[in-house]
């Protein structure tokens, strides 16, 4: 499977270019360190400035949370979930770290345009 990742939209001159690449994006926000064993928090958004739509053919079909190359977690969506509205996918995943380090990262799926993946995000854990 081709794996897209977002680019530095300030960098591409066409707007339509820009509109594709960050709608598709999934964008991960988190704390850069938490409490080994404790609950923590990590939100990822599908797109920044643009919307995606949300169509019968054309929707972001799931959006997953990777340490690494292991899947933690998944959410799954179906067409209409936004309403039938074109808008941001954005889910609130809770995890329990059990290491000291883990490398975050997000995915999500589009029905039309195949899976985007961000880079990872080092988080640390402490006792």
């Amino acid at each position: 499977m081709k794996i897209n990742r977002y680019v530095d939209i300030s960098t591409i001159d066409r707007e339509a270019k820009k509109d594709y690449i960050d709608r598709h994006s999934p964008f991960l926000y988190c704390a850069d360190e938490g409490k080994k064993g404790e609950k923590f928090k990590v939100t990822v958004k599908v797109g920044n400035e643009y919307p995606h739509p949300d169509d019968f053919d054309h929707y972001i079909a799931y959006v997953q949370l990777w340490d690494g190359e292991k899947m933690l977690a998944q959410a799954n969506f179906e067409a209409g979930a936004l309403g039938n509205m074109p808008g941001h996918v954005e889910i609130d995943f809770y995890i329990v770290p059990g290491k000291k380090k883990m490398n975050l990262a997000a995915a999500s799926y589009c029905t039309k345009h195949g899976f985007w993946m961000t880079e990872g995000k080092e988080v640390n854990f402490h006792e």
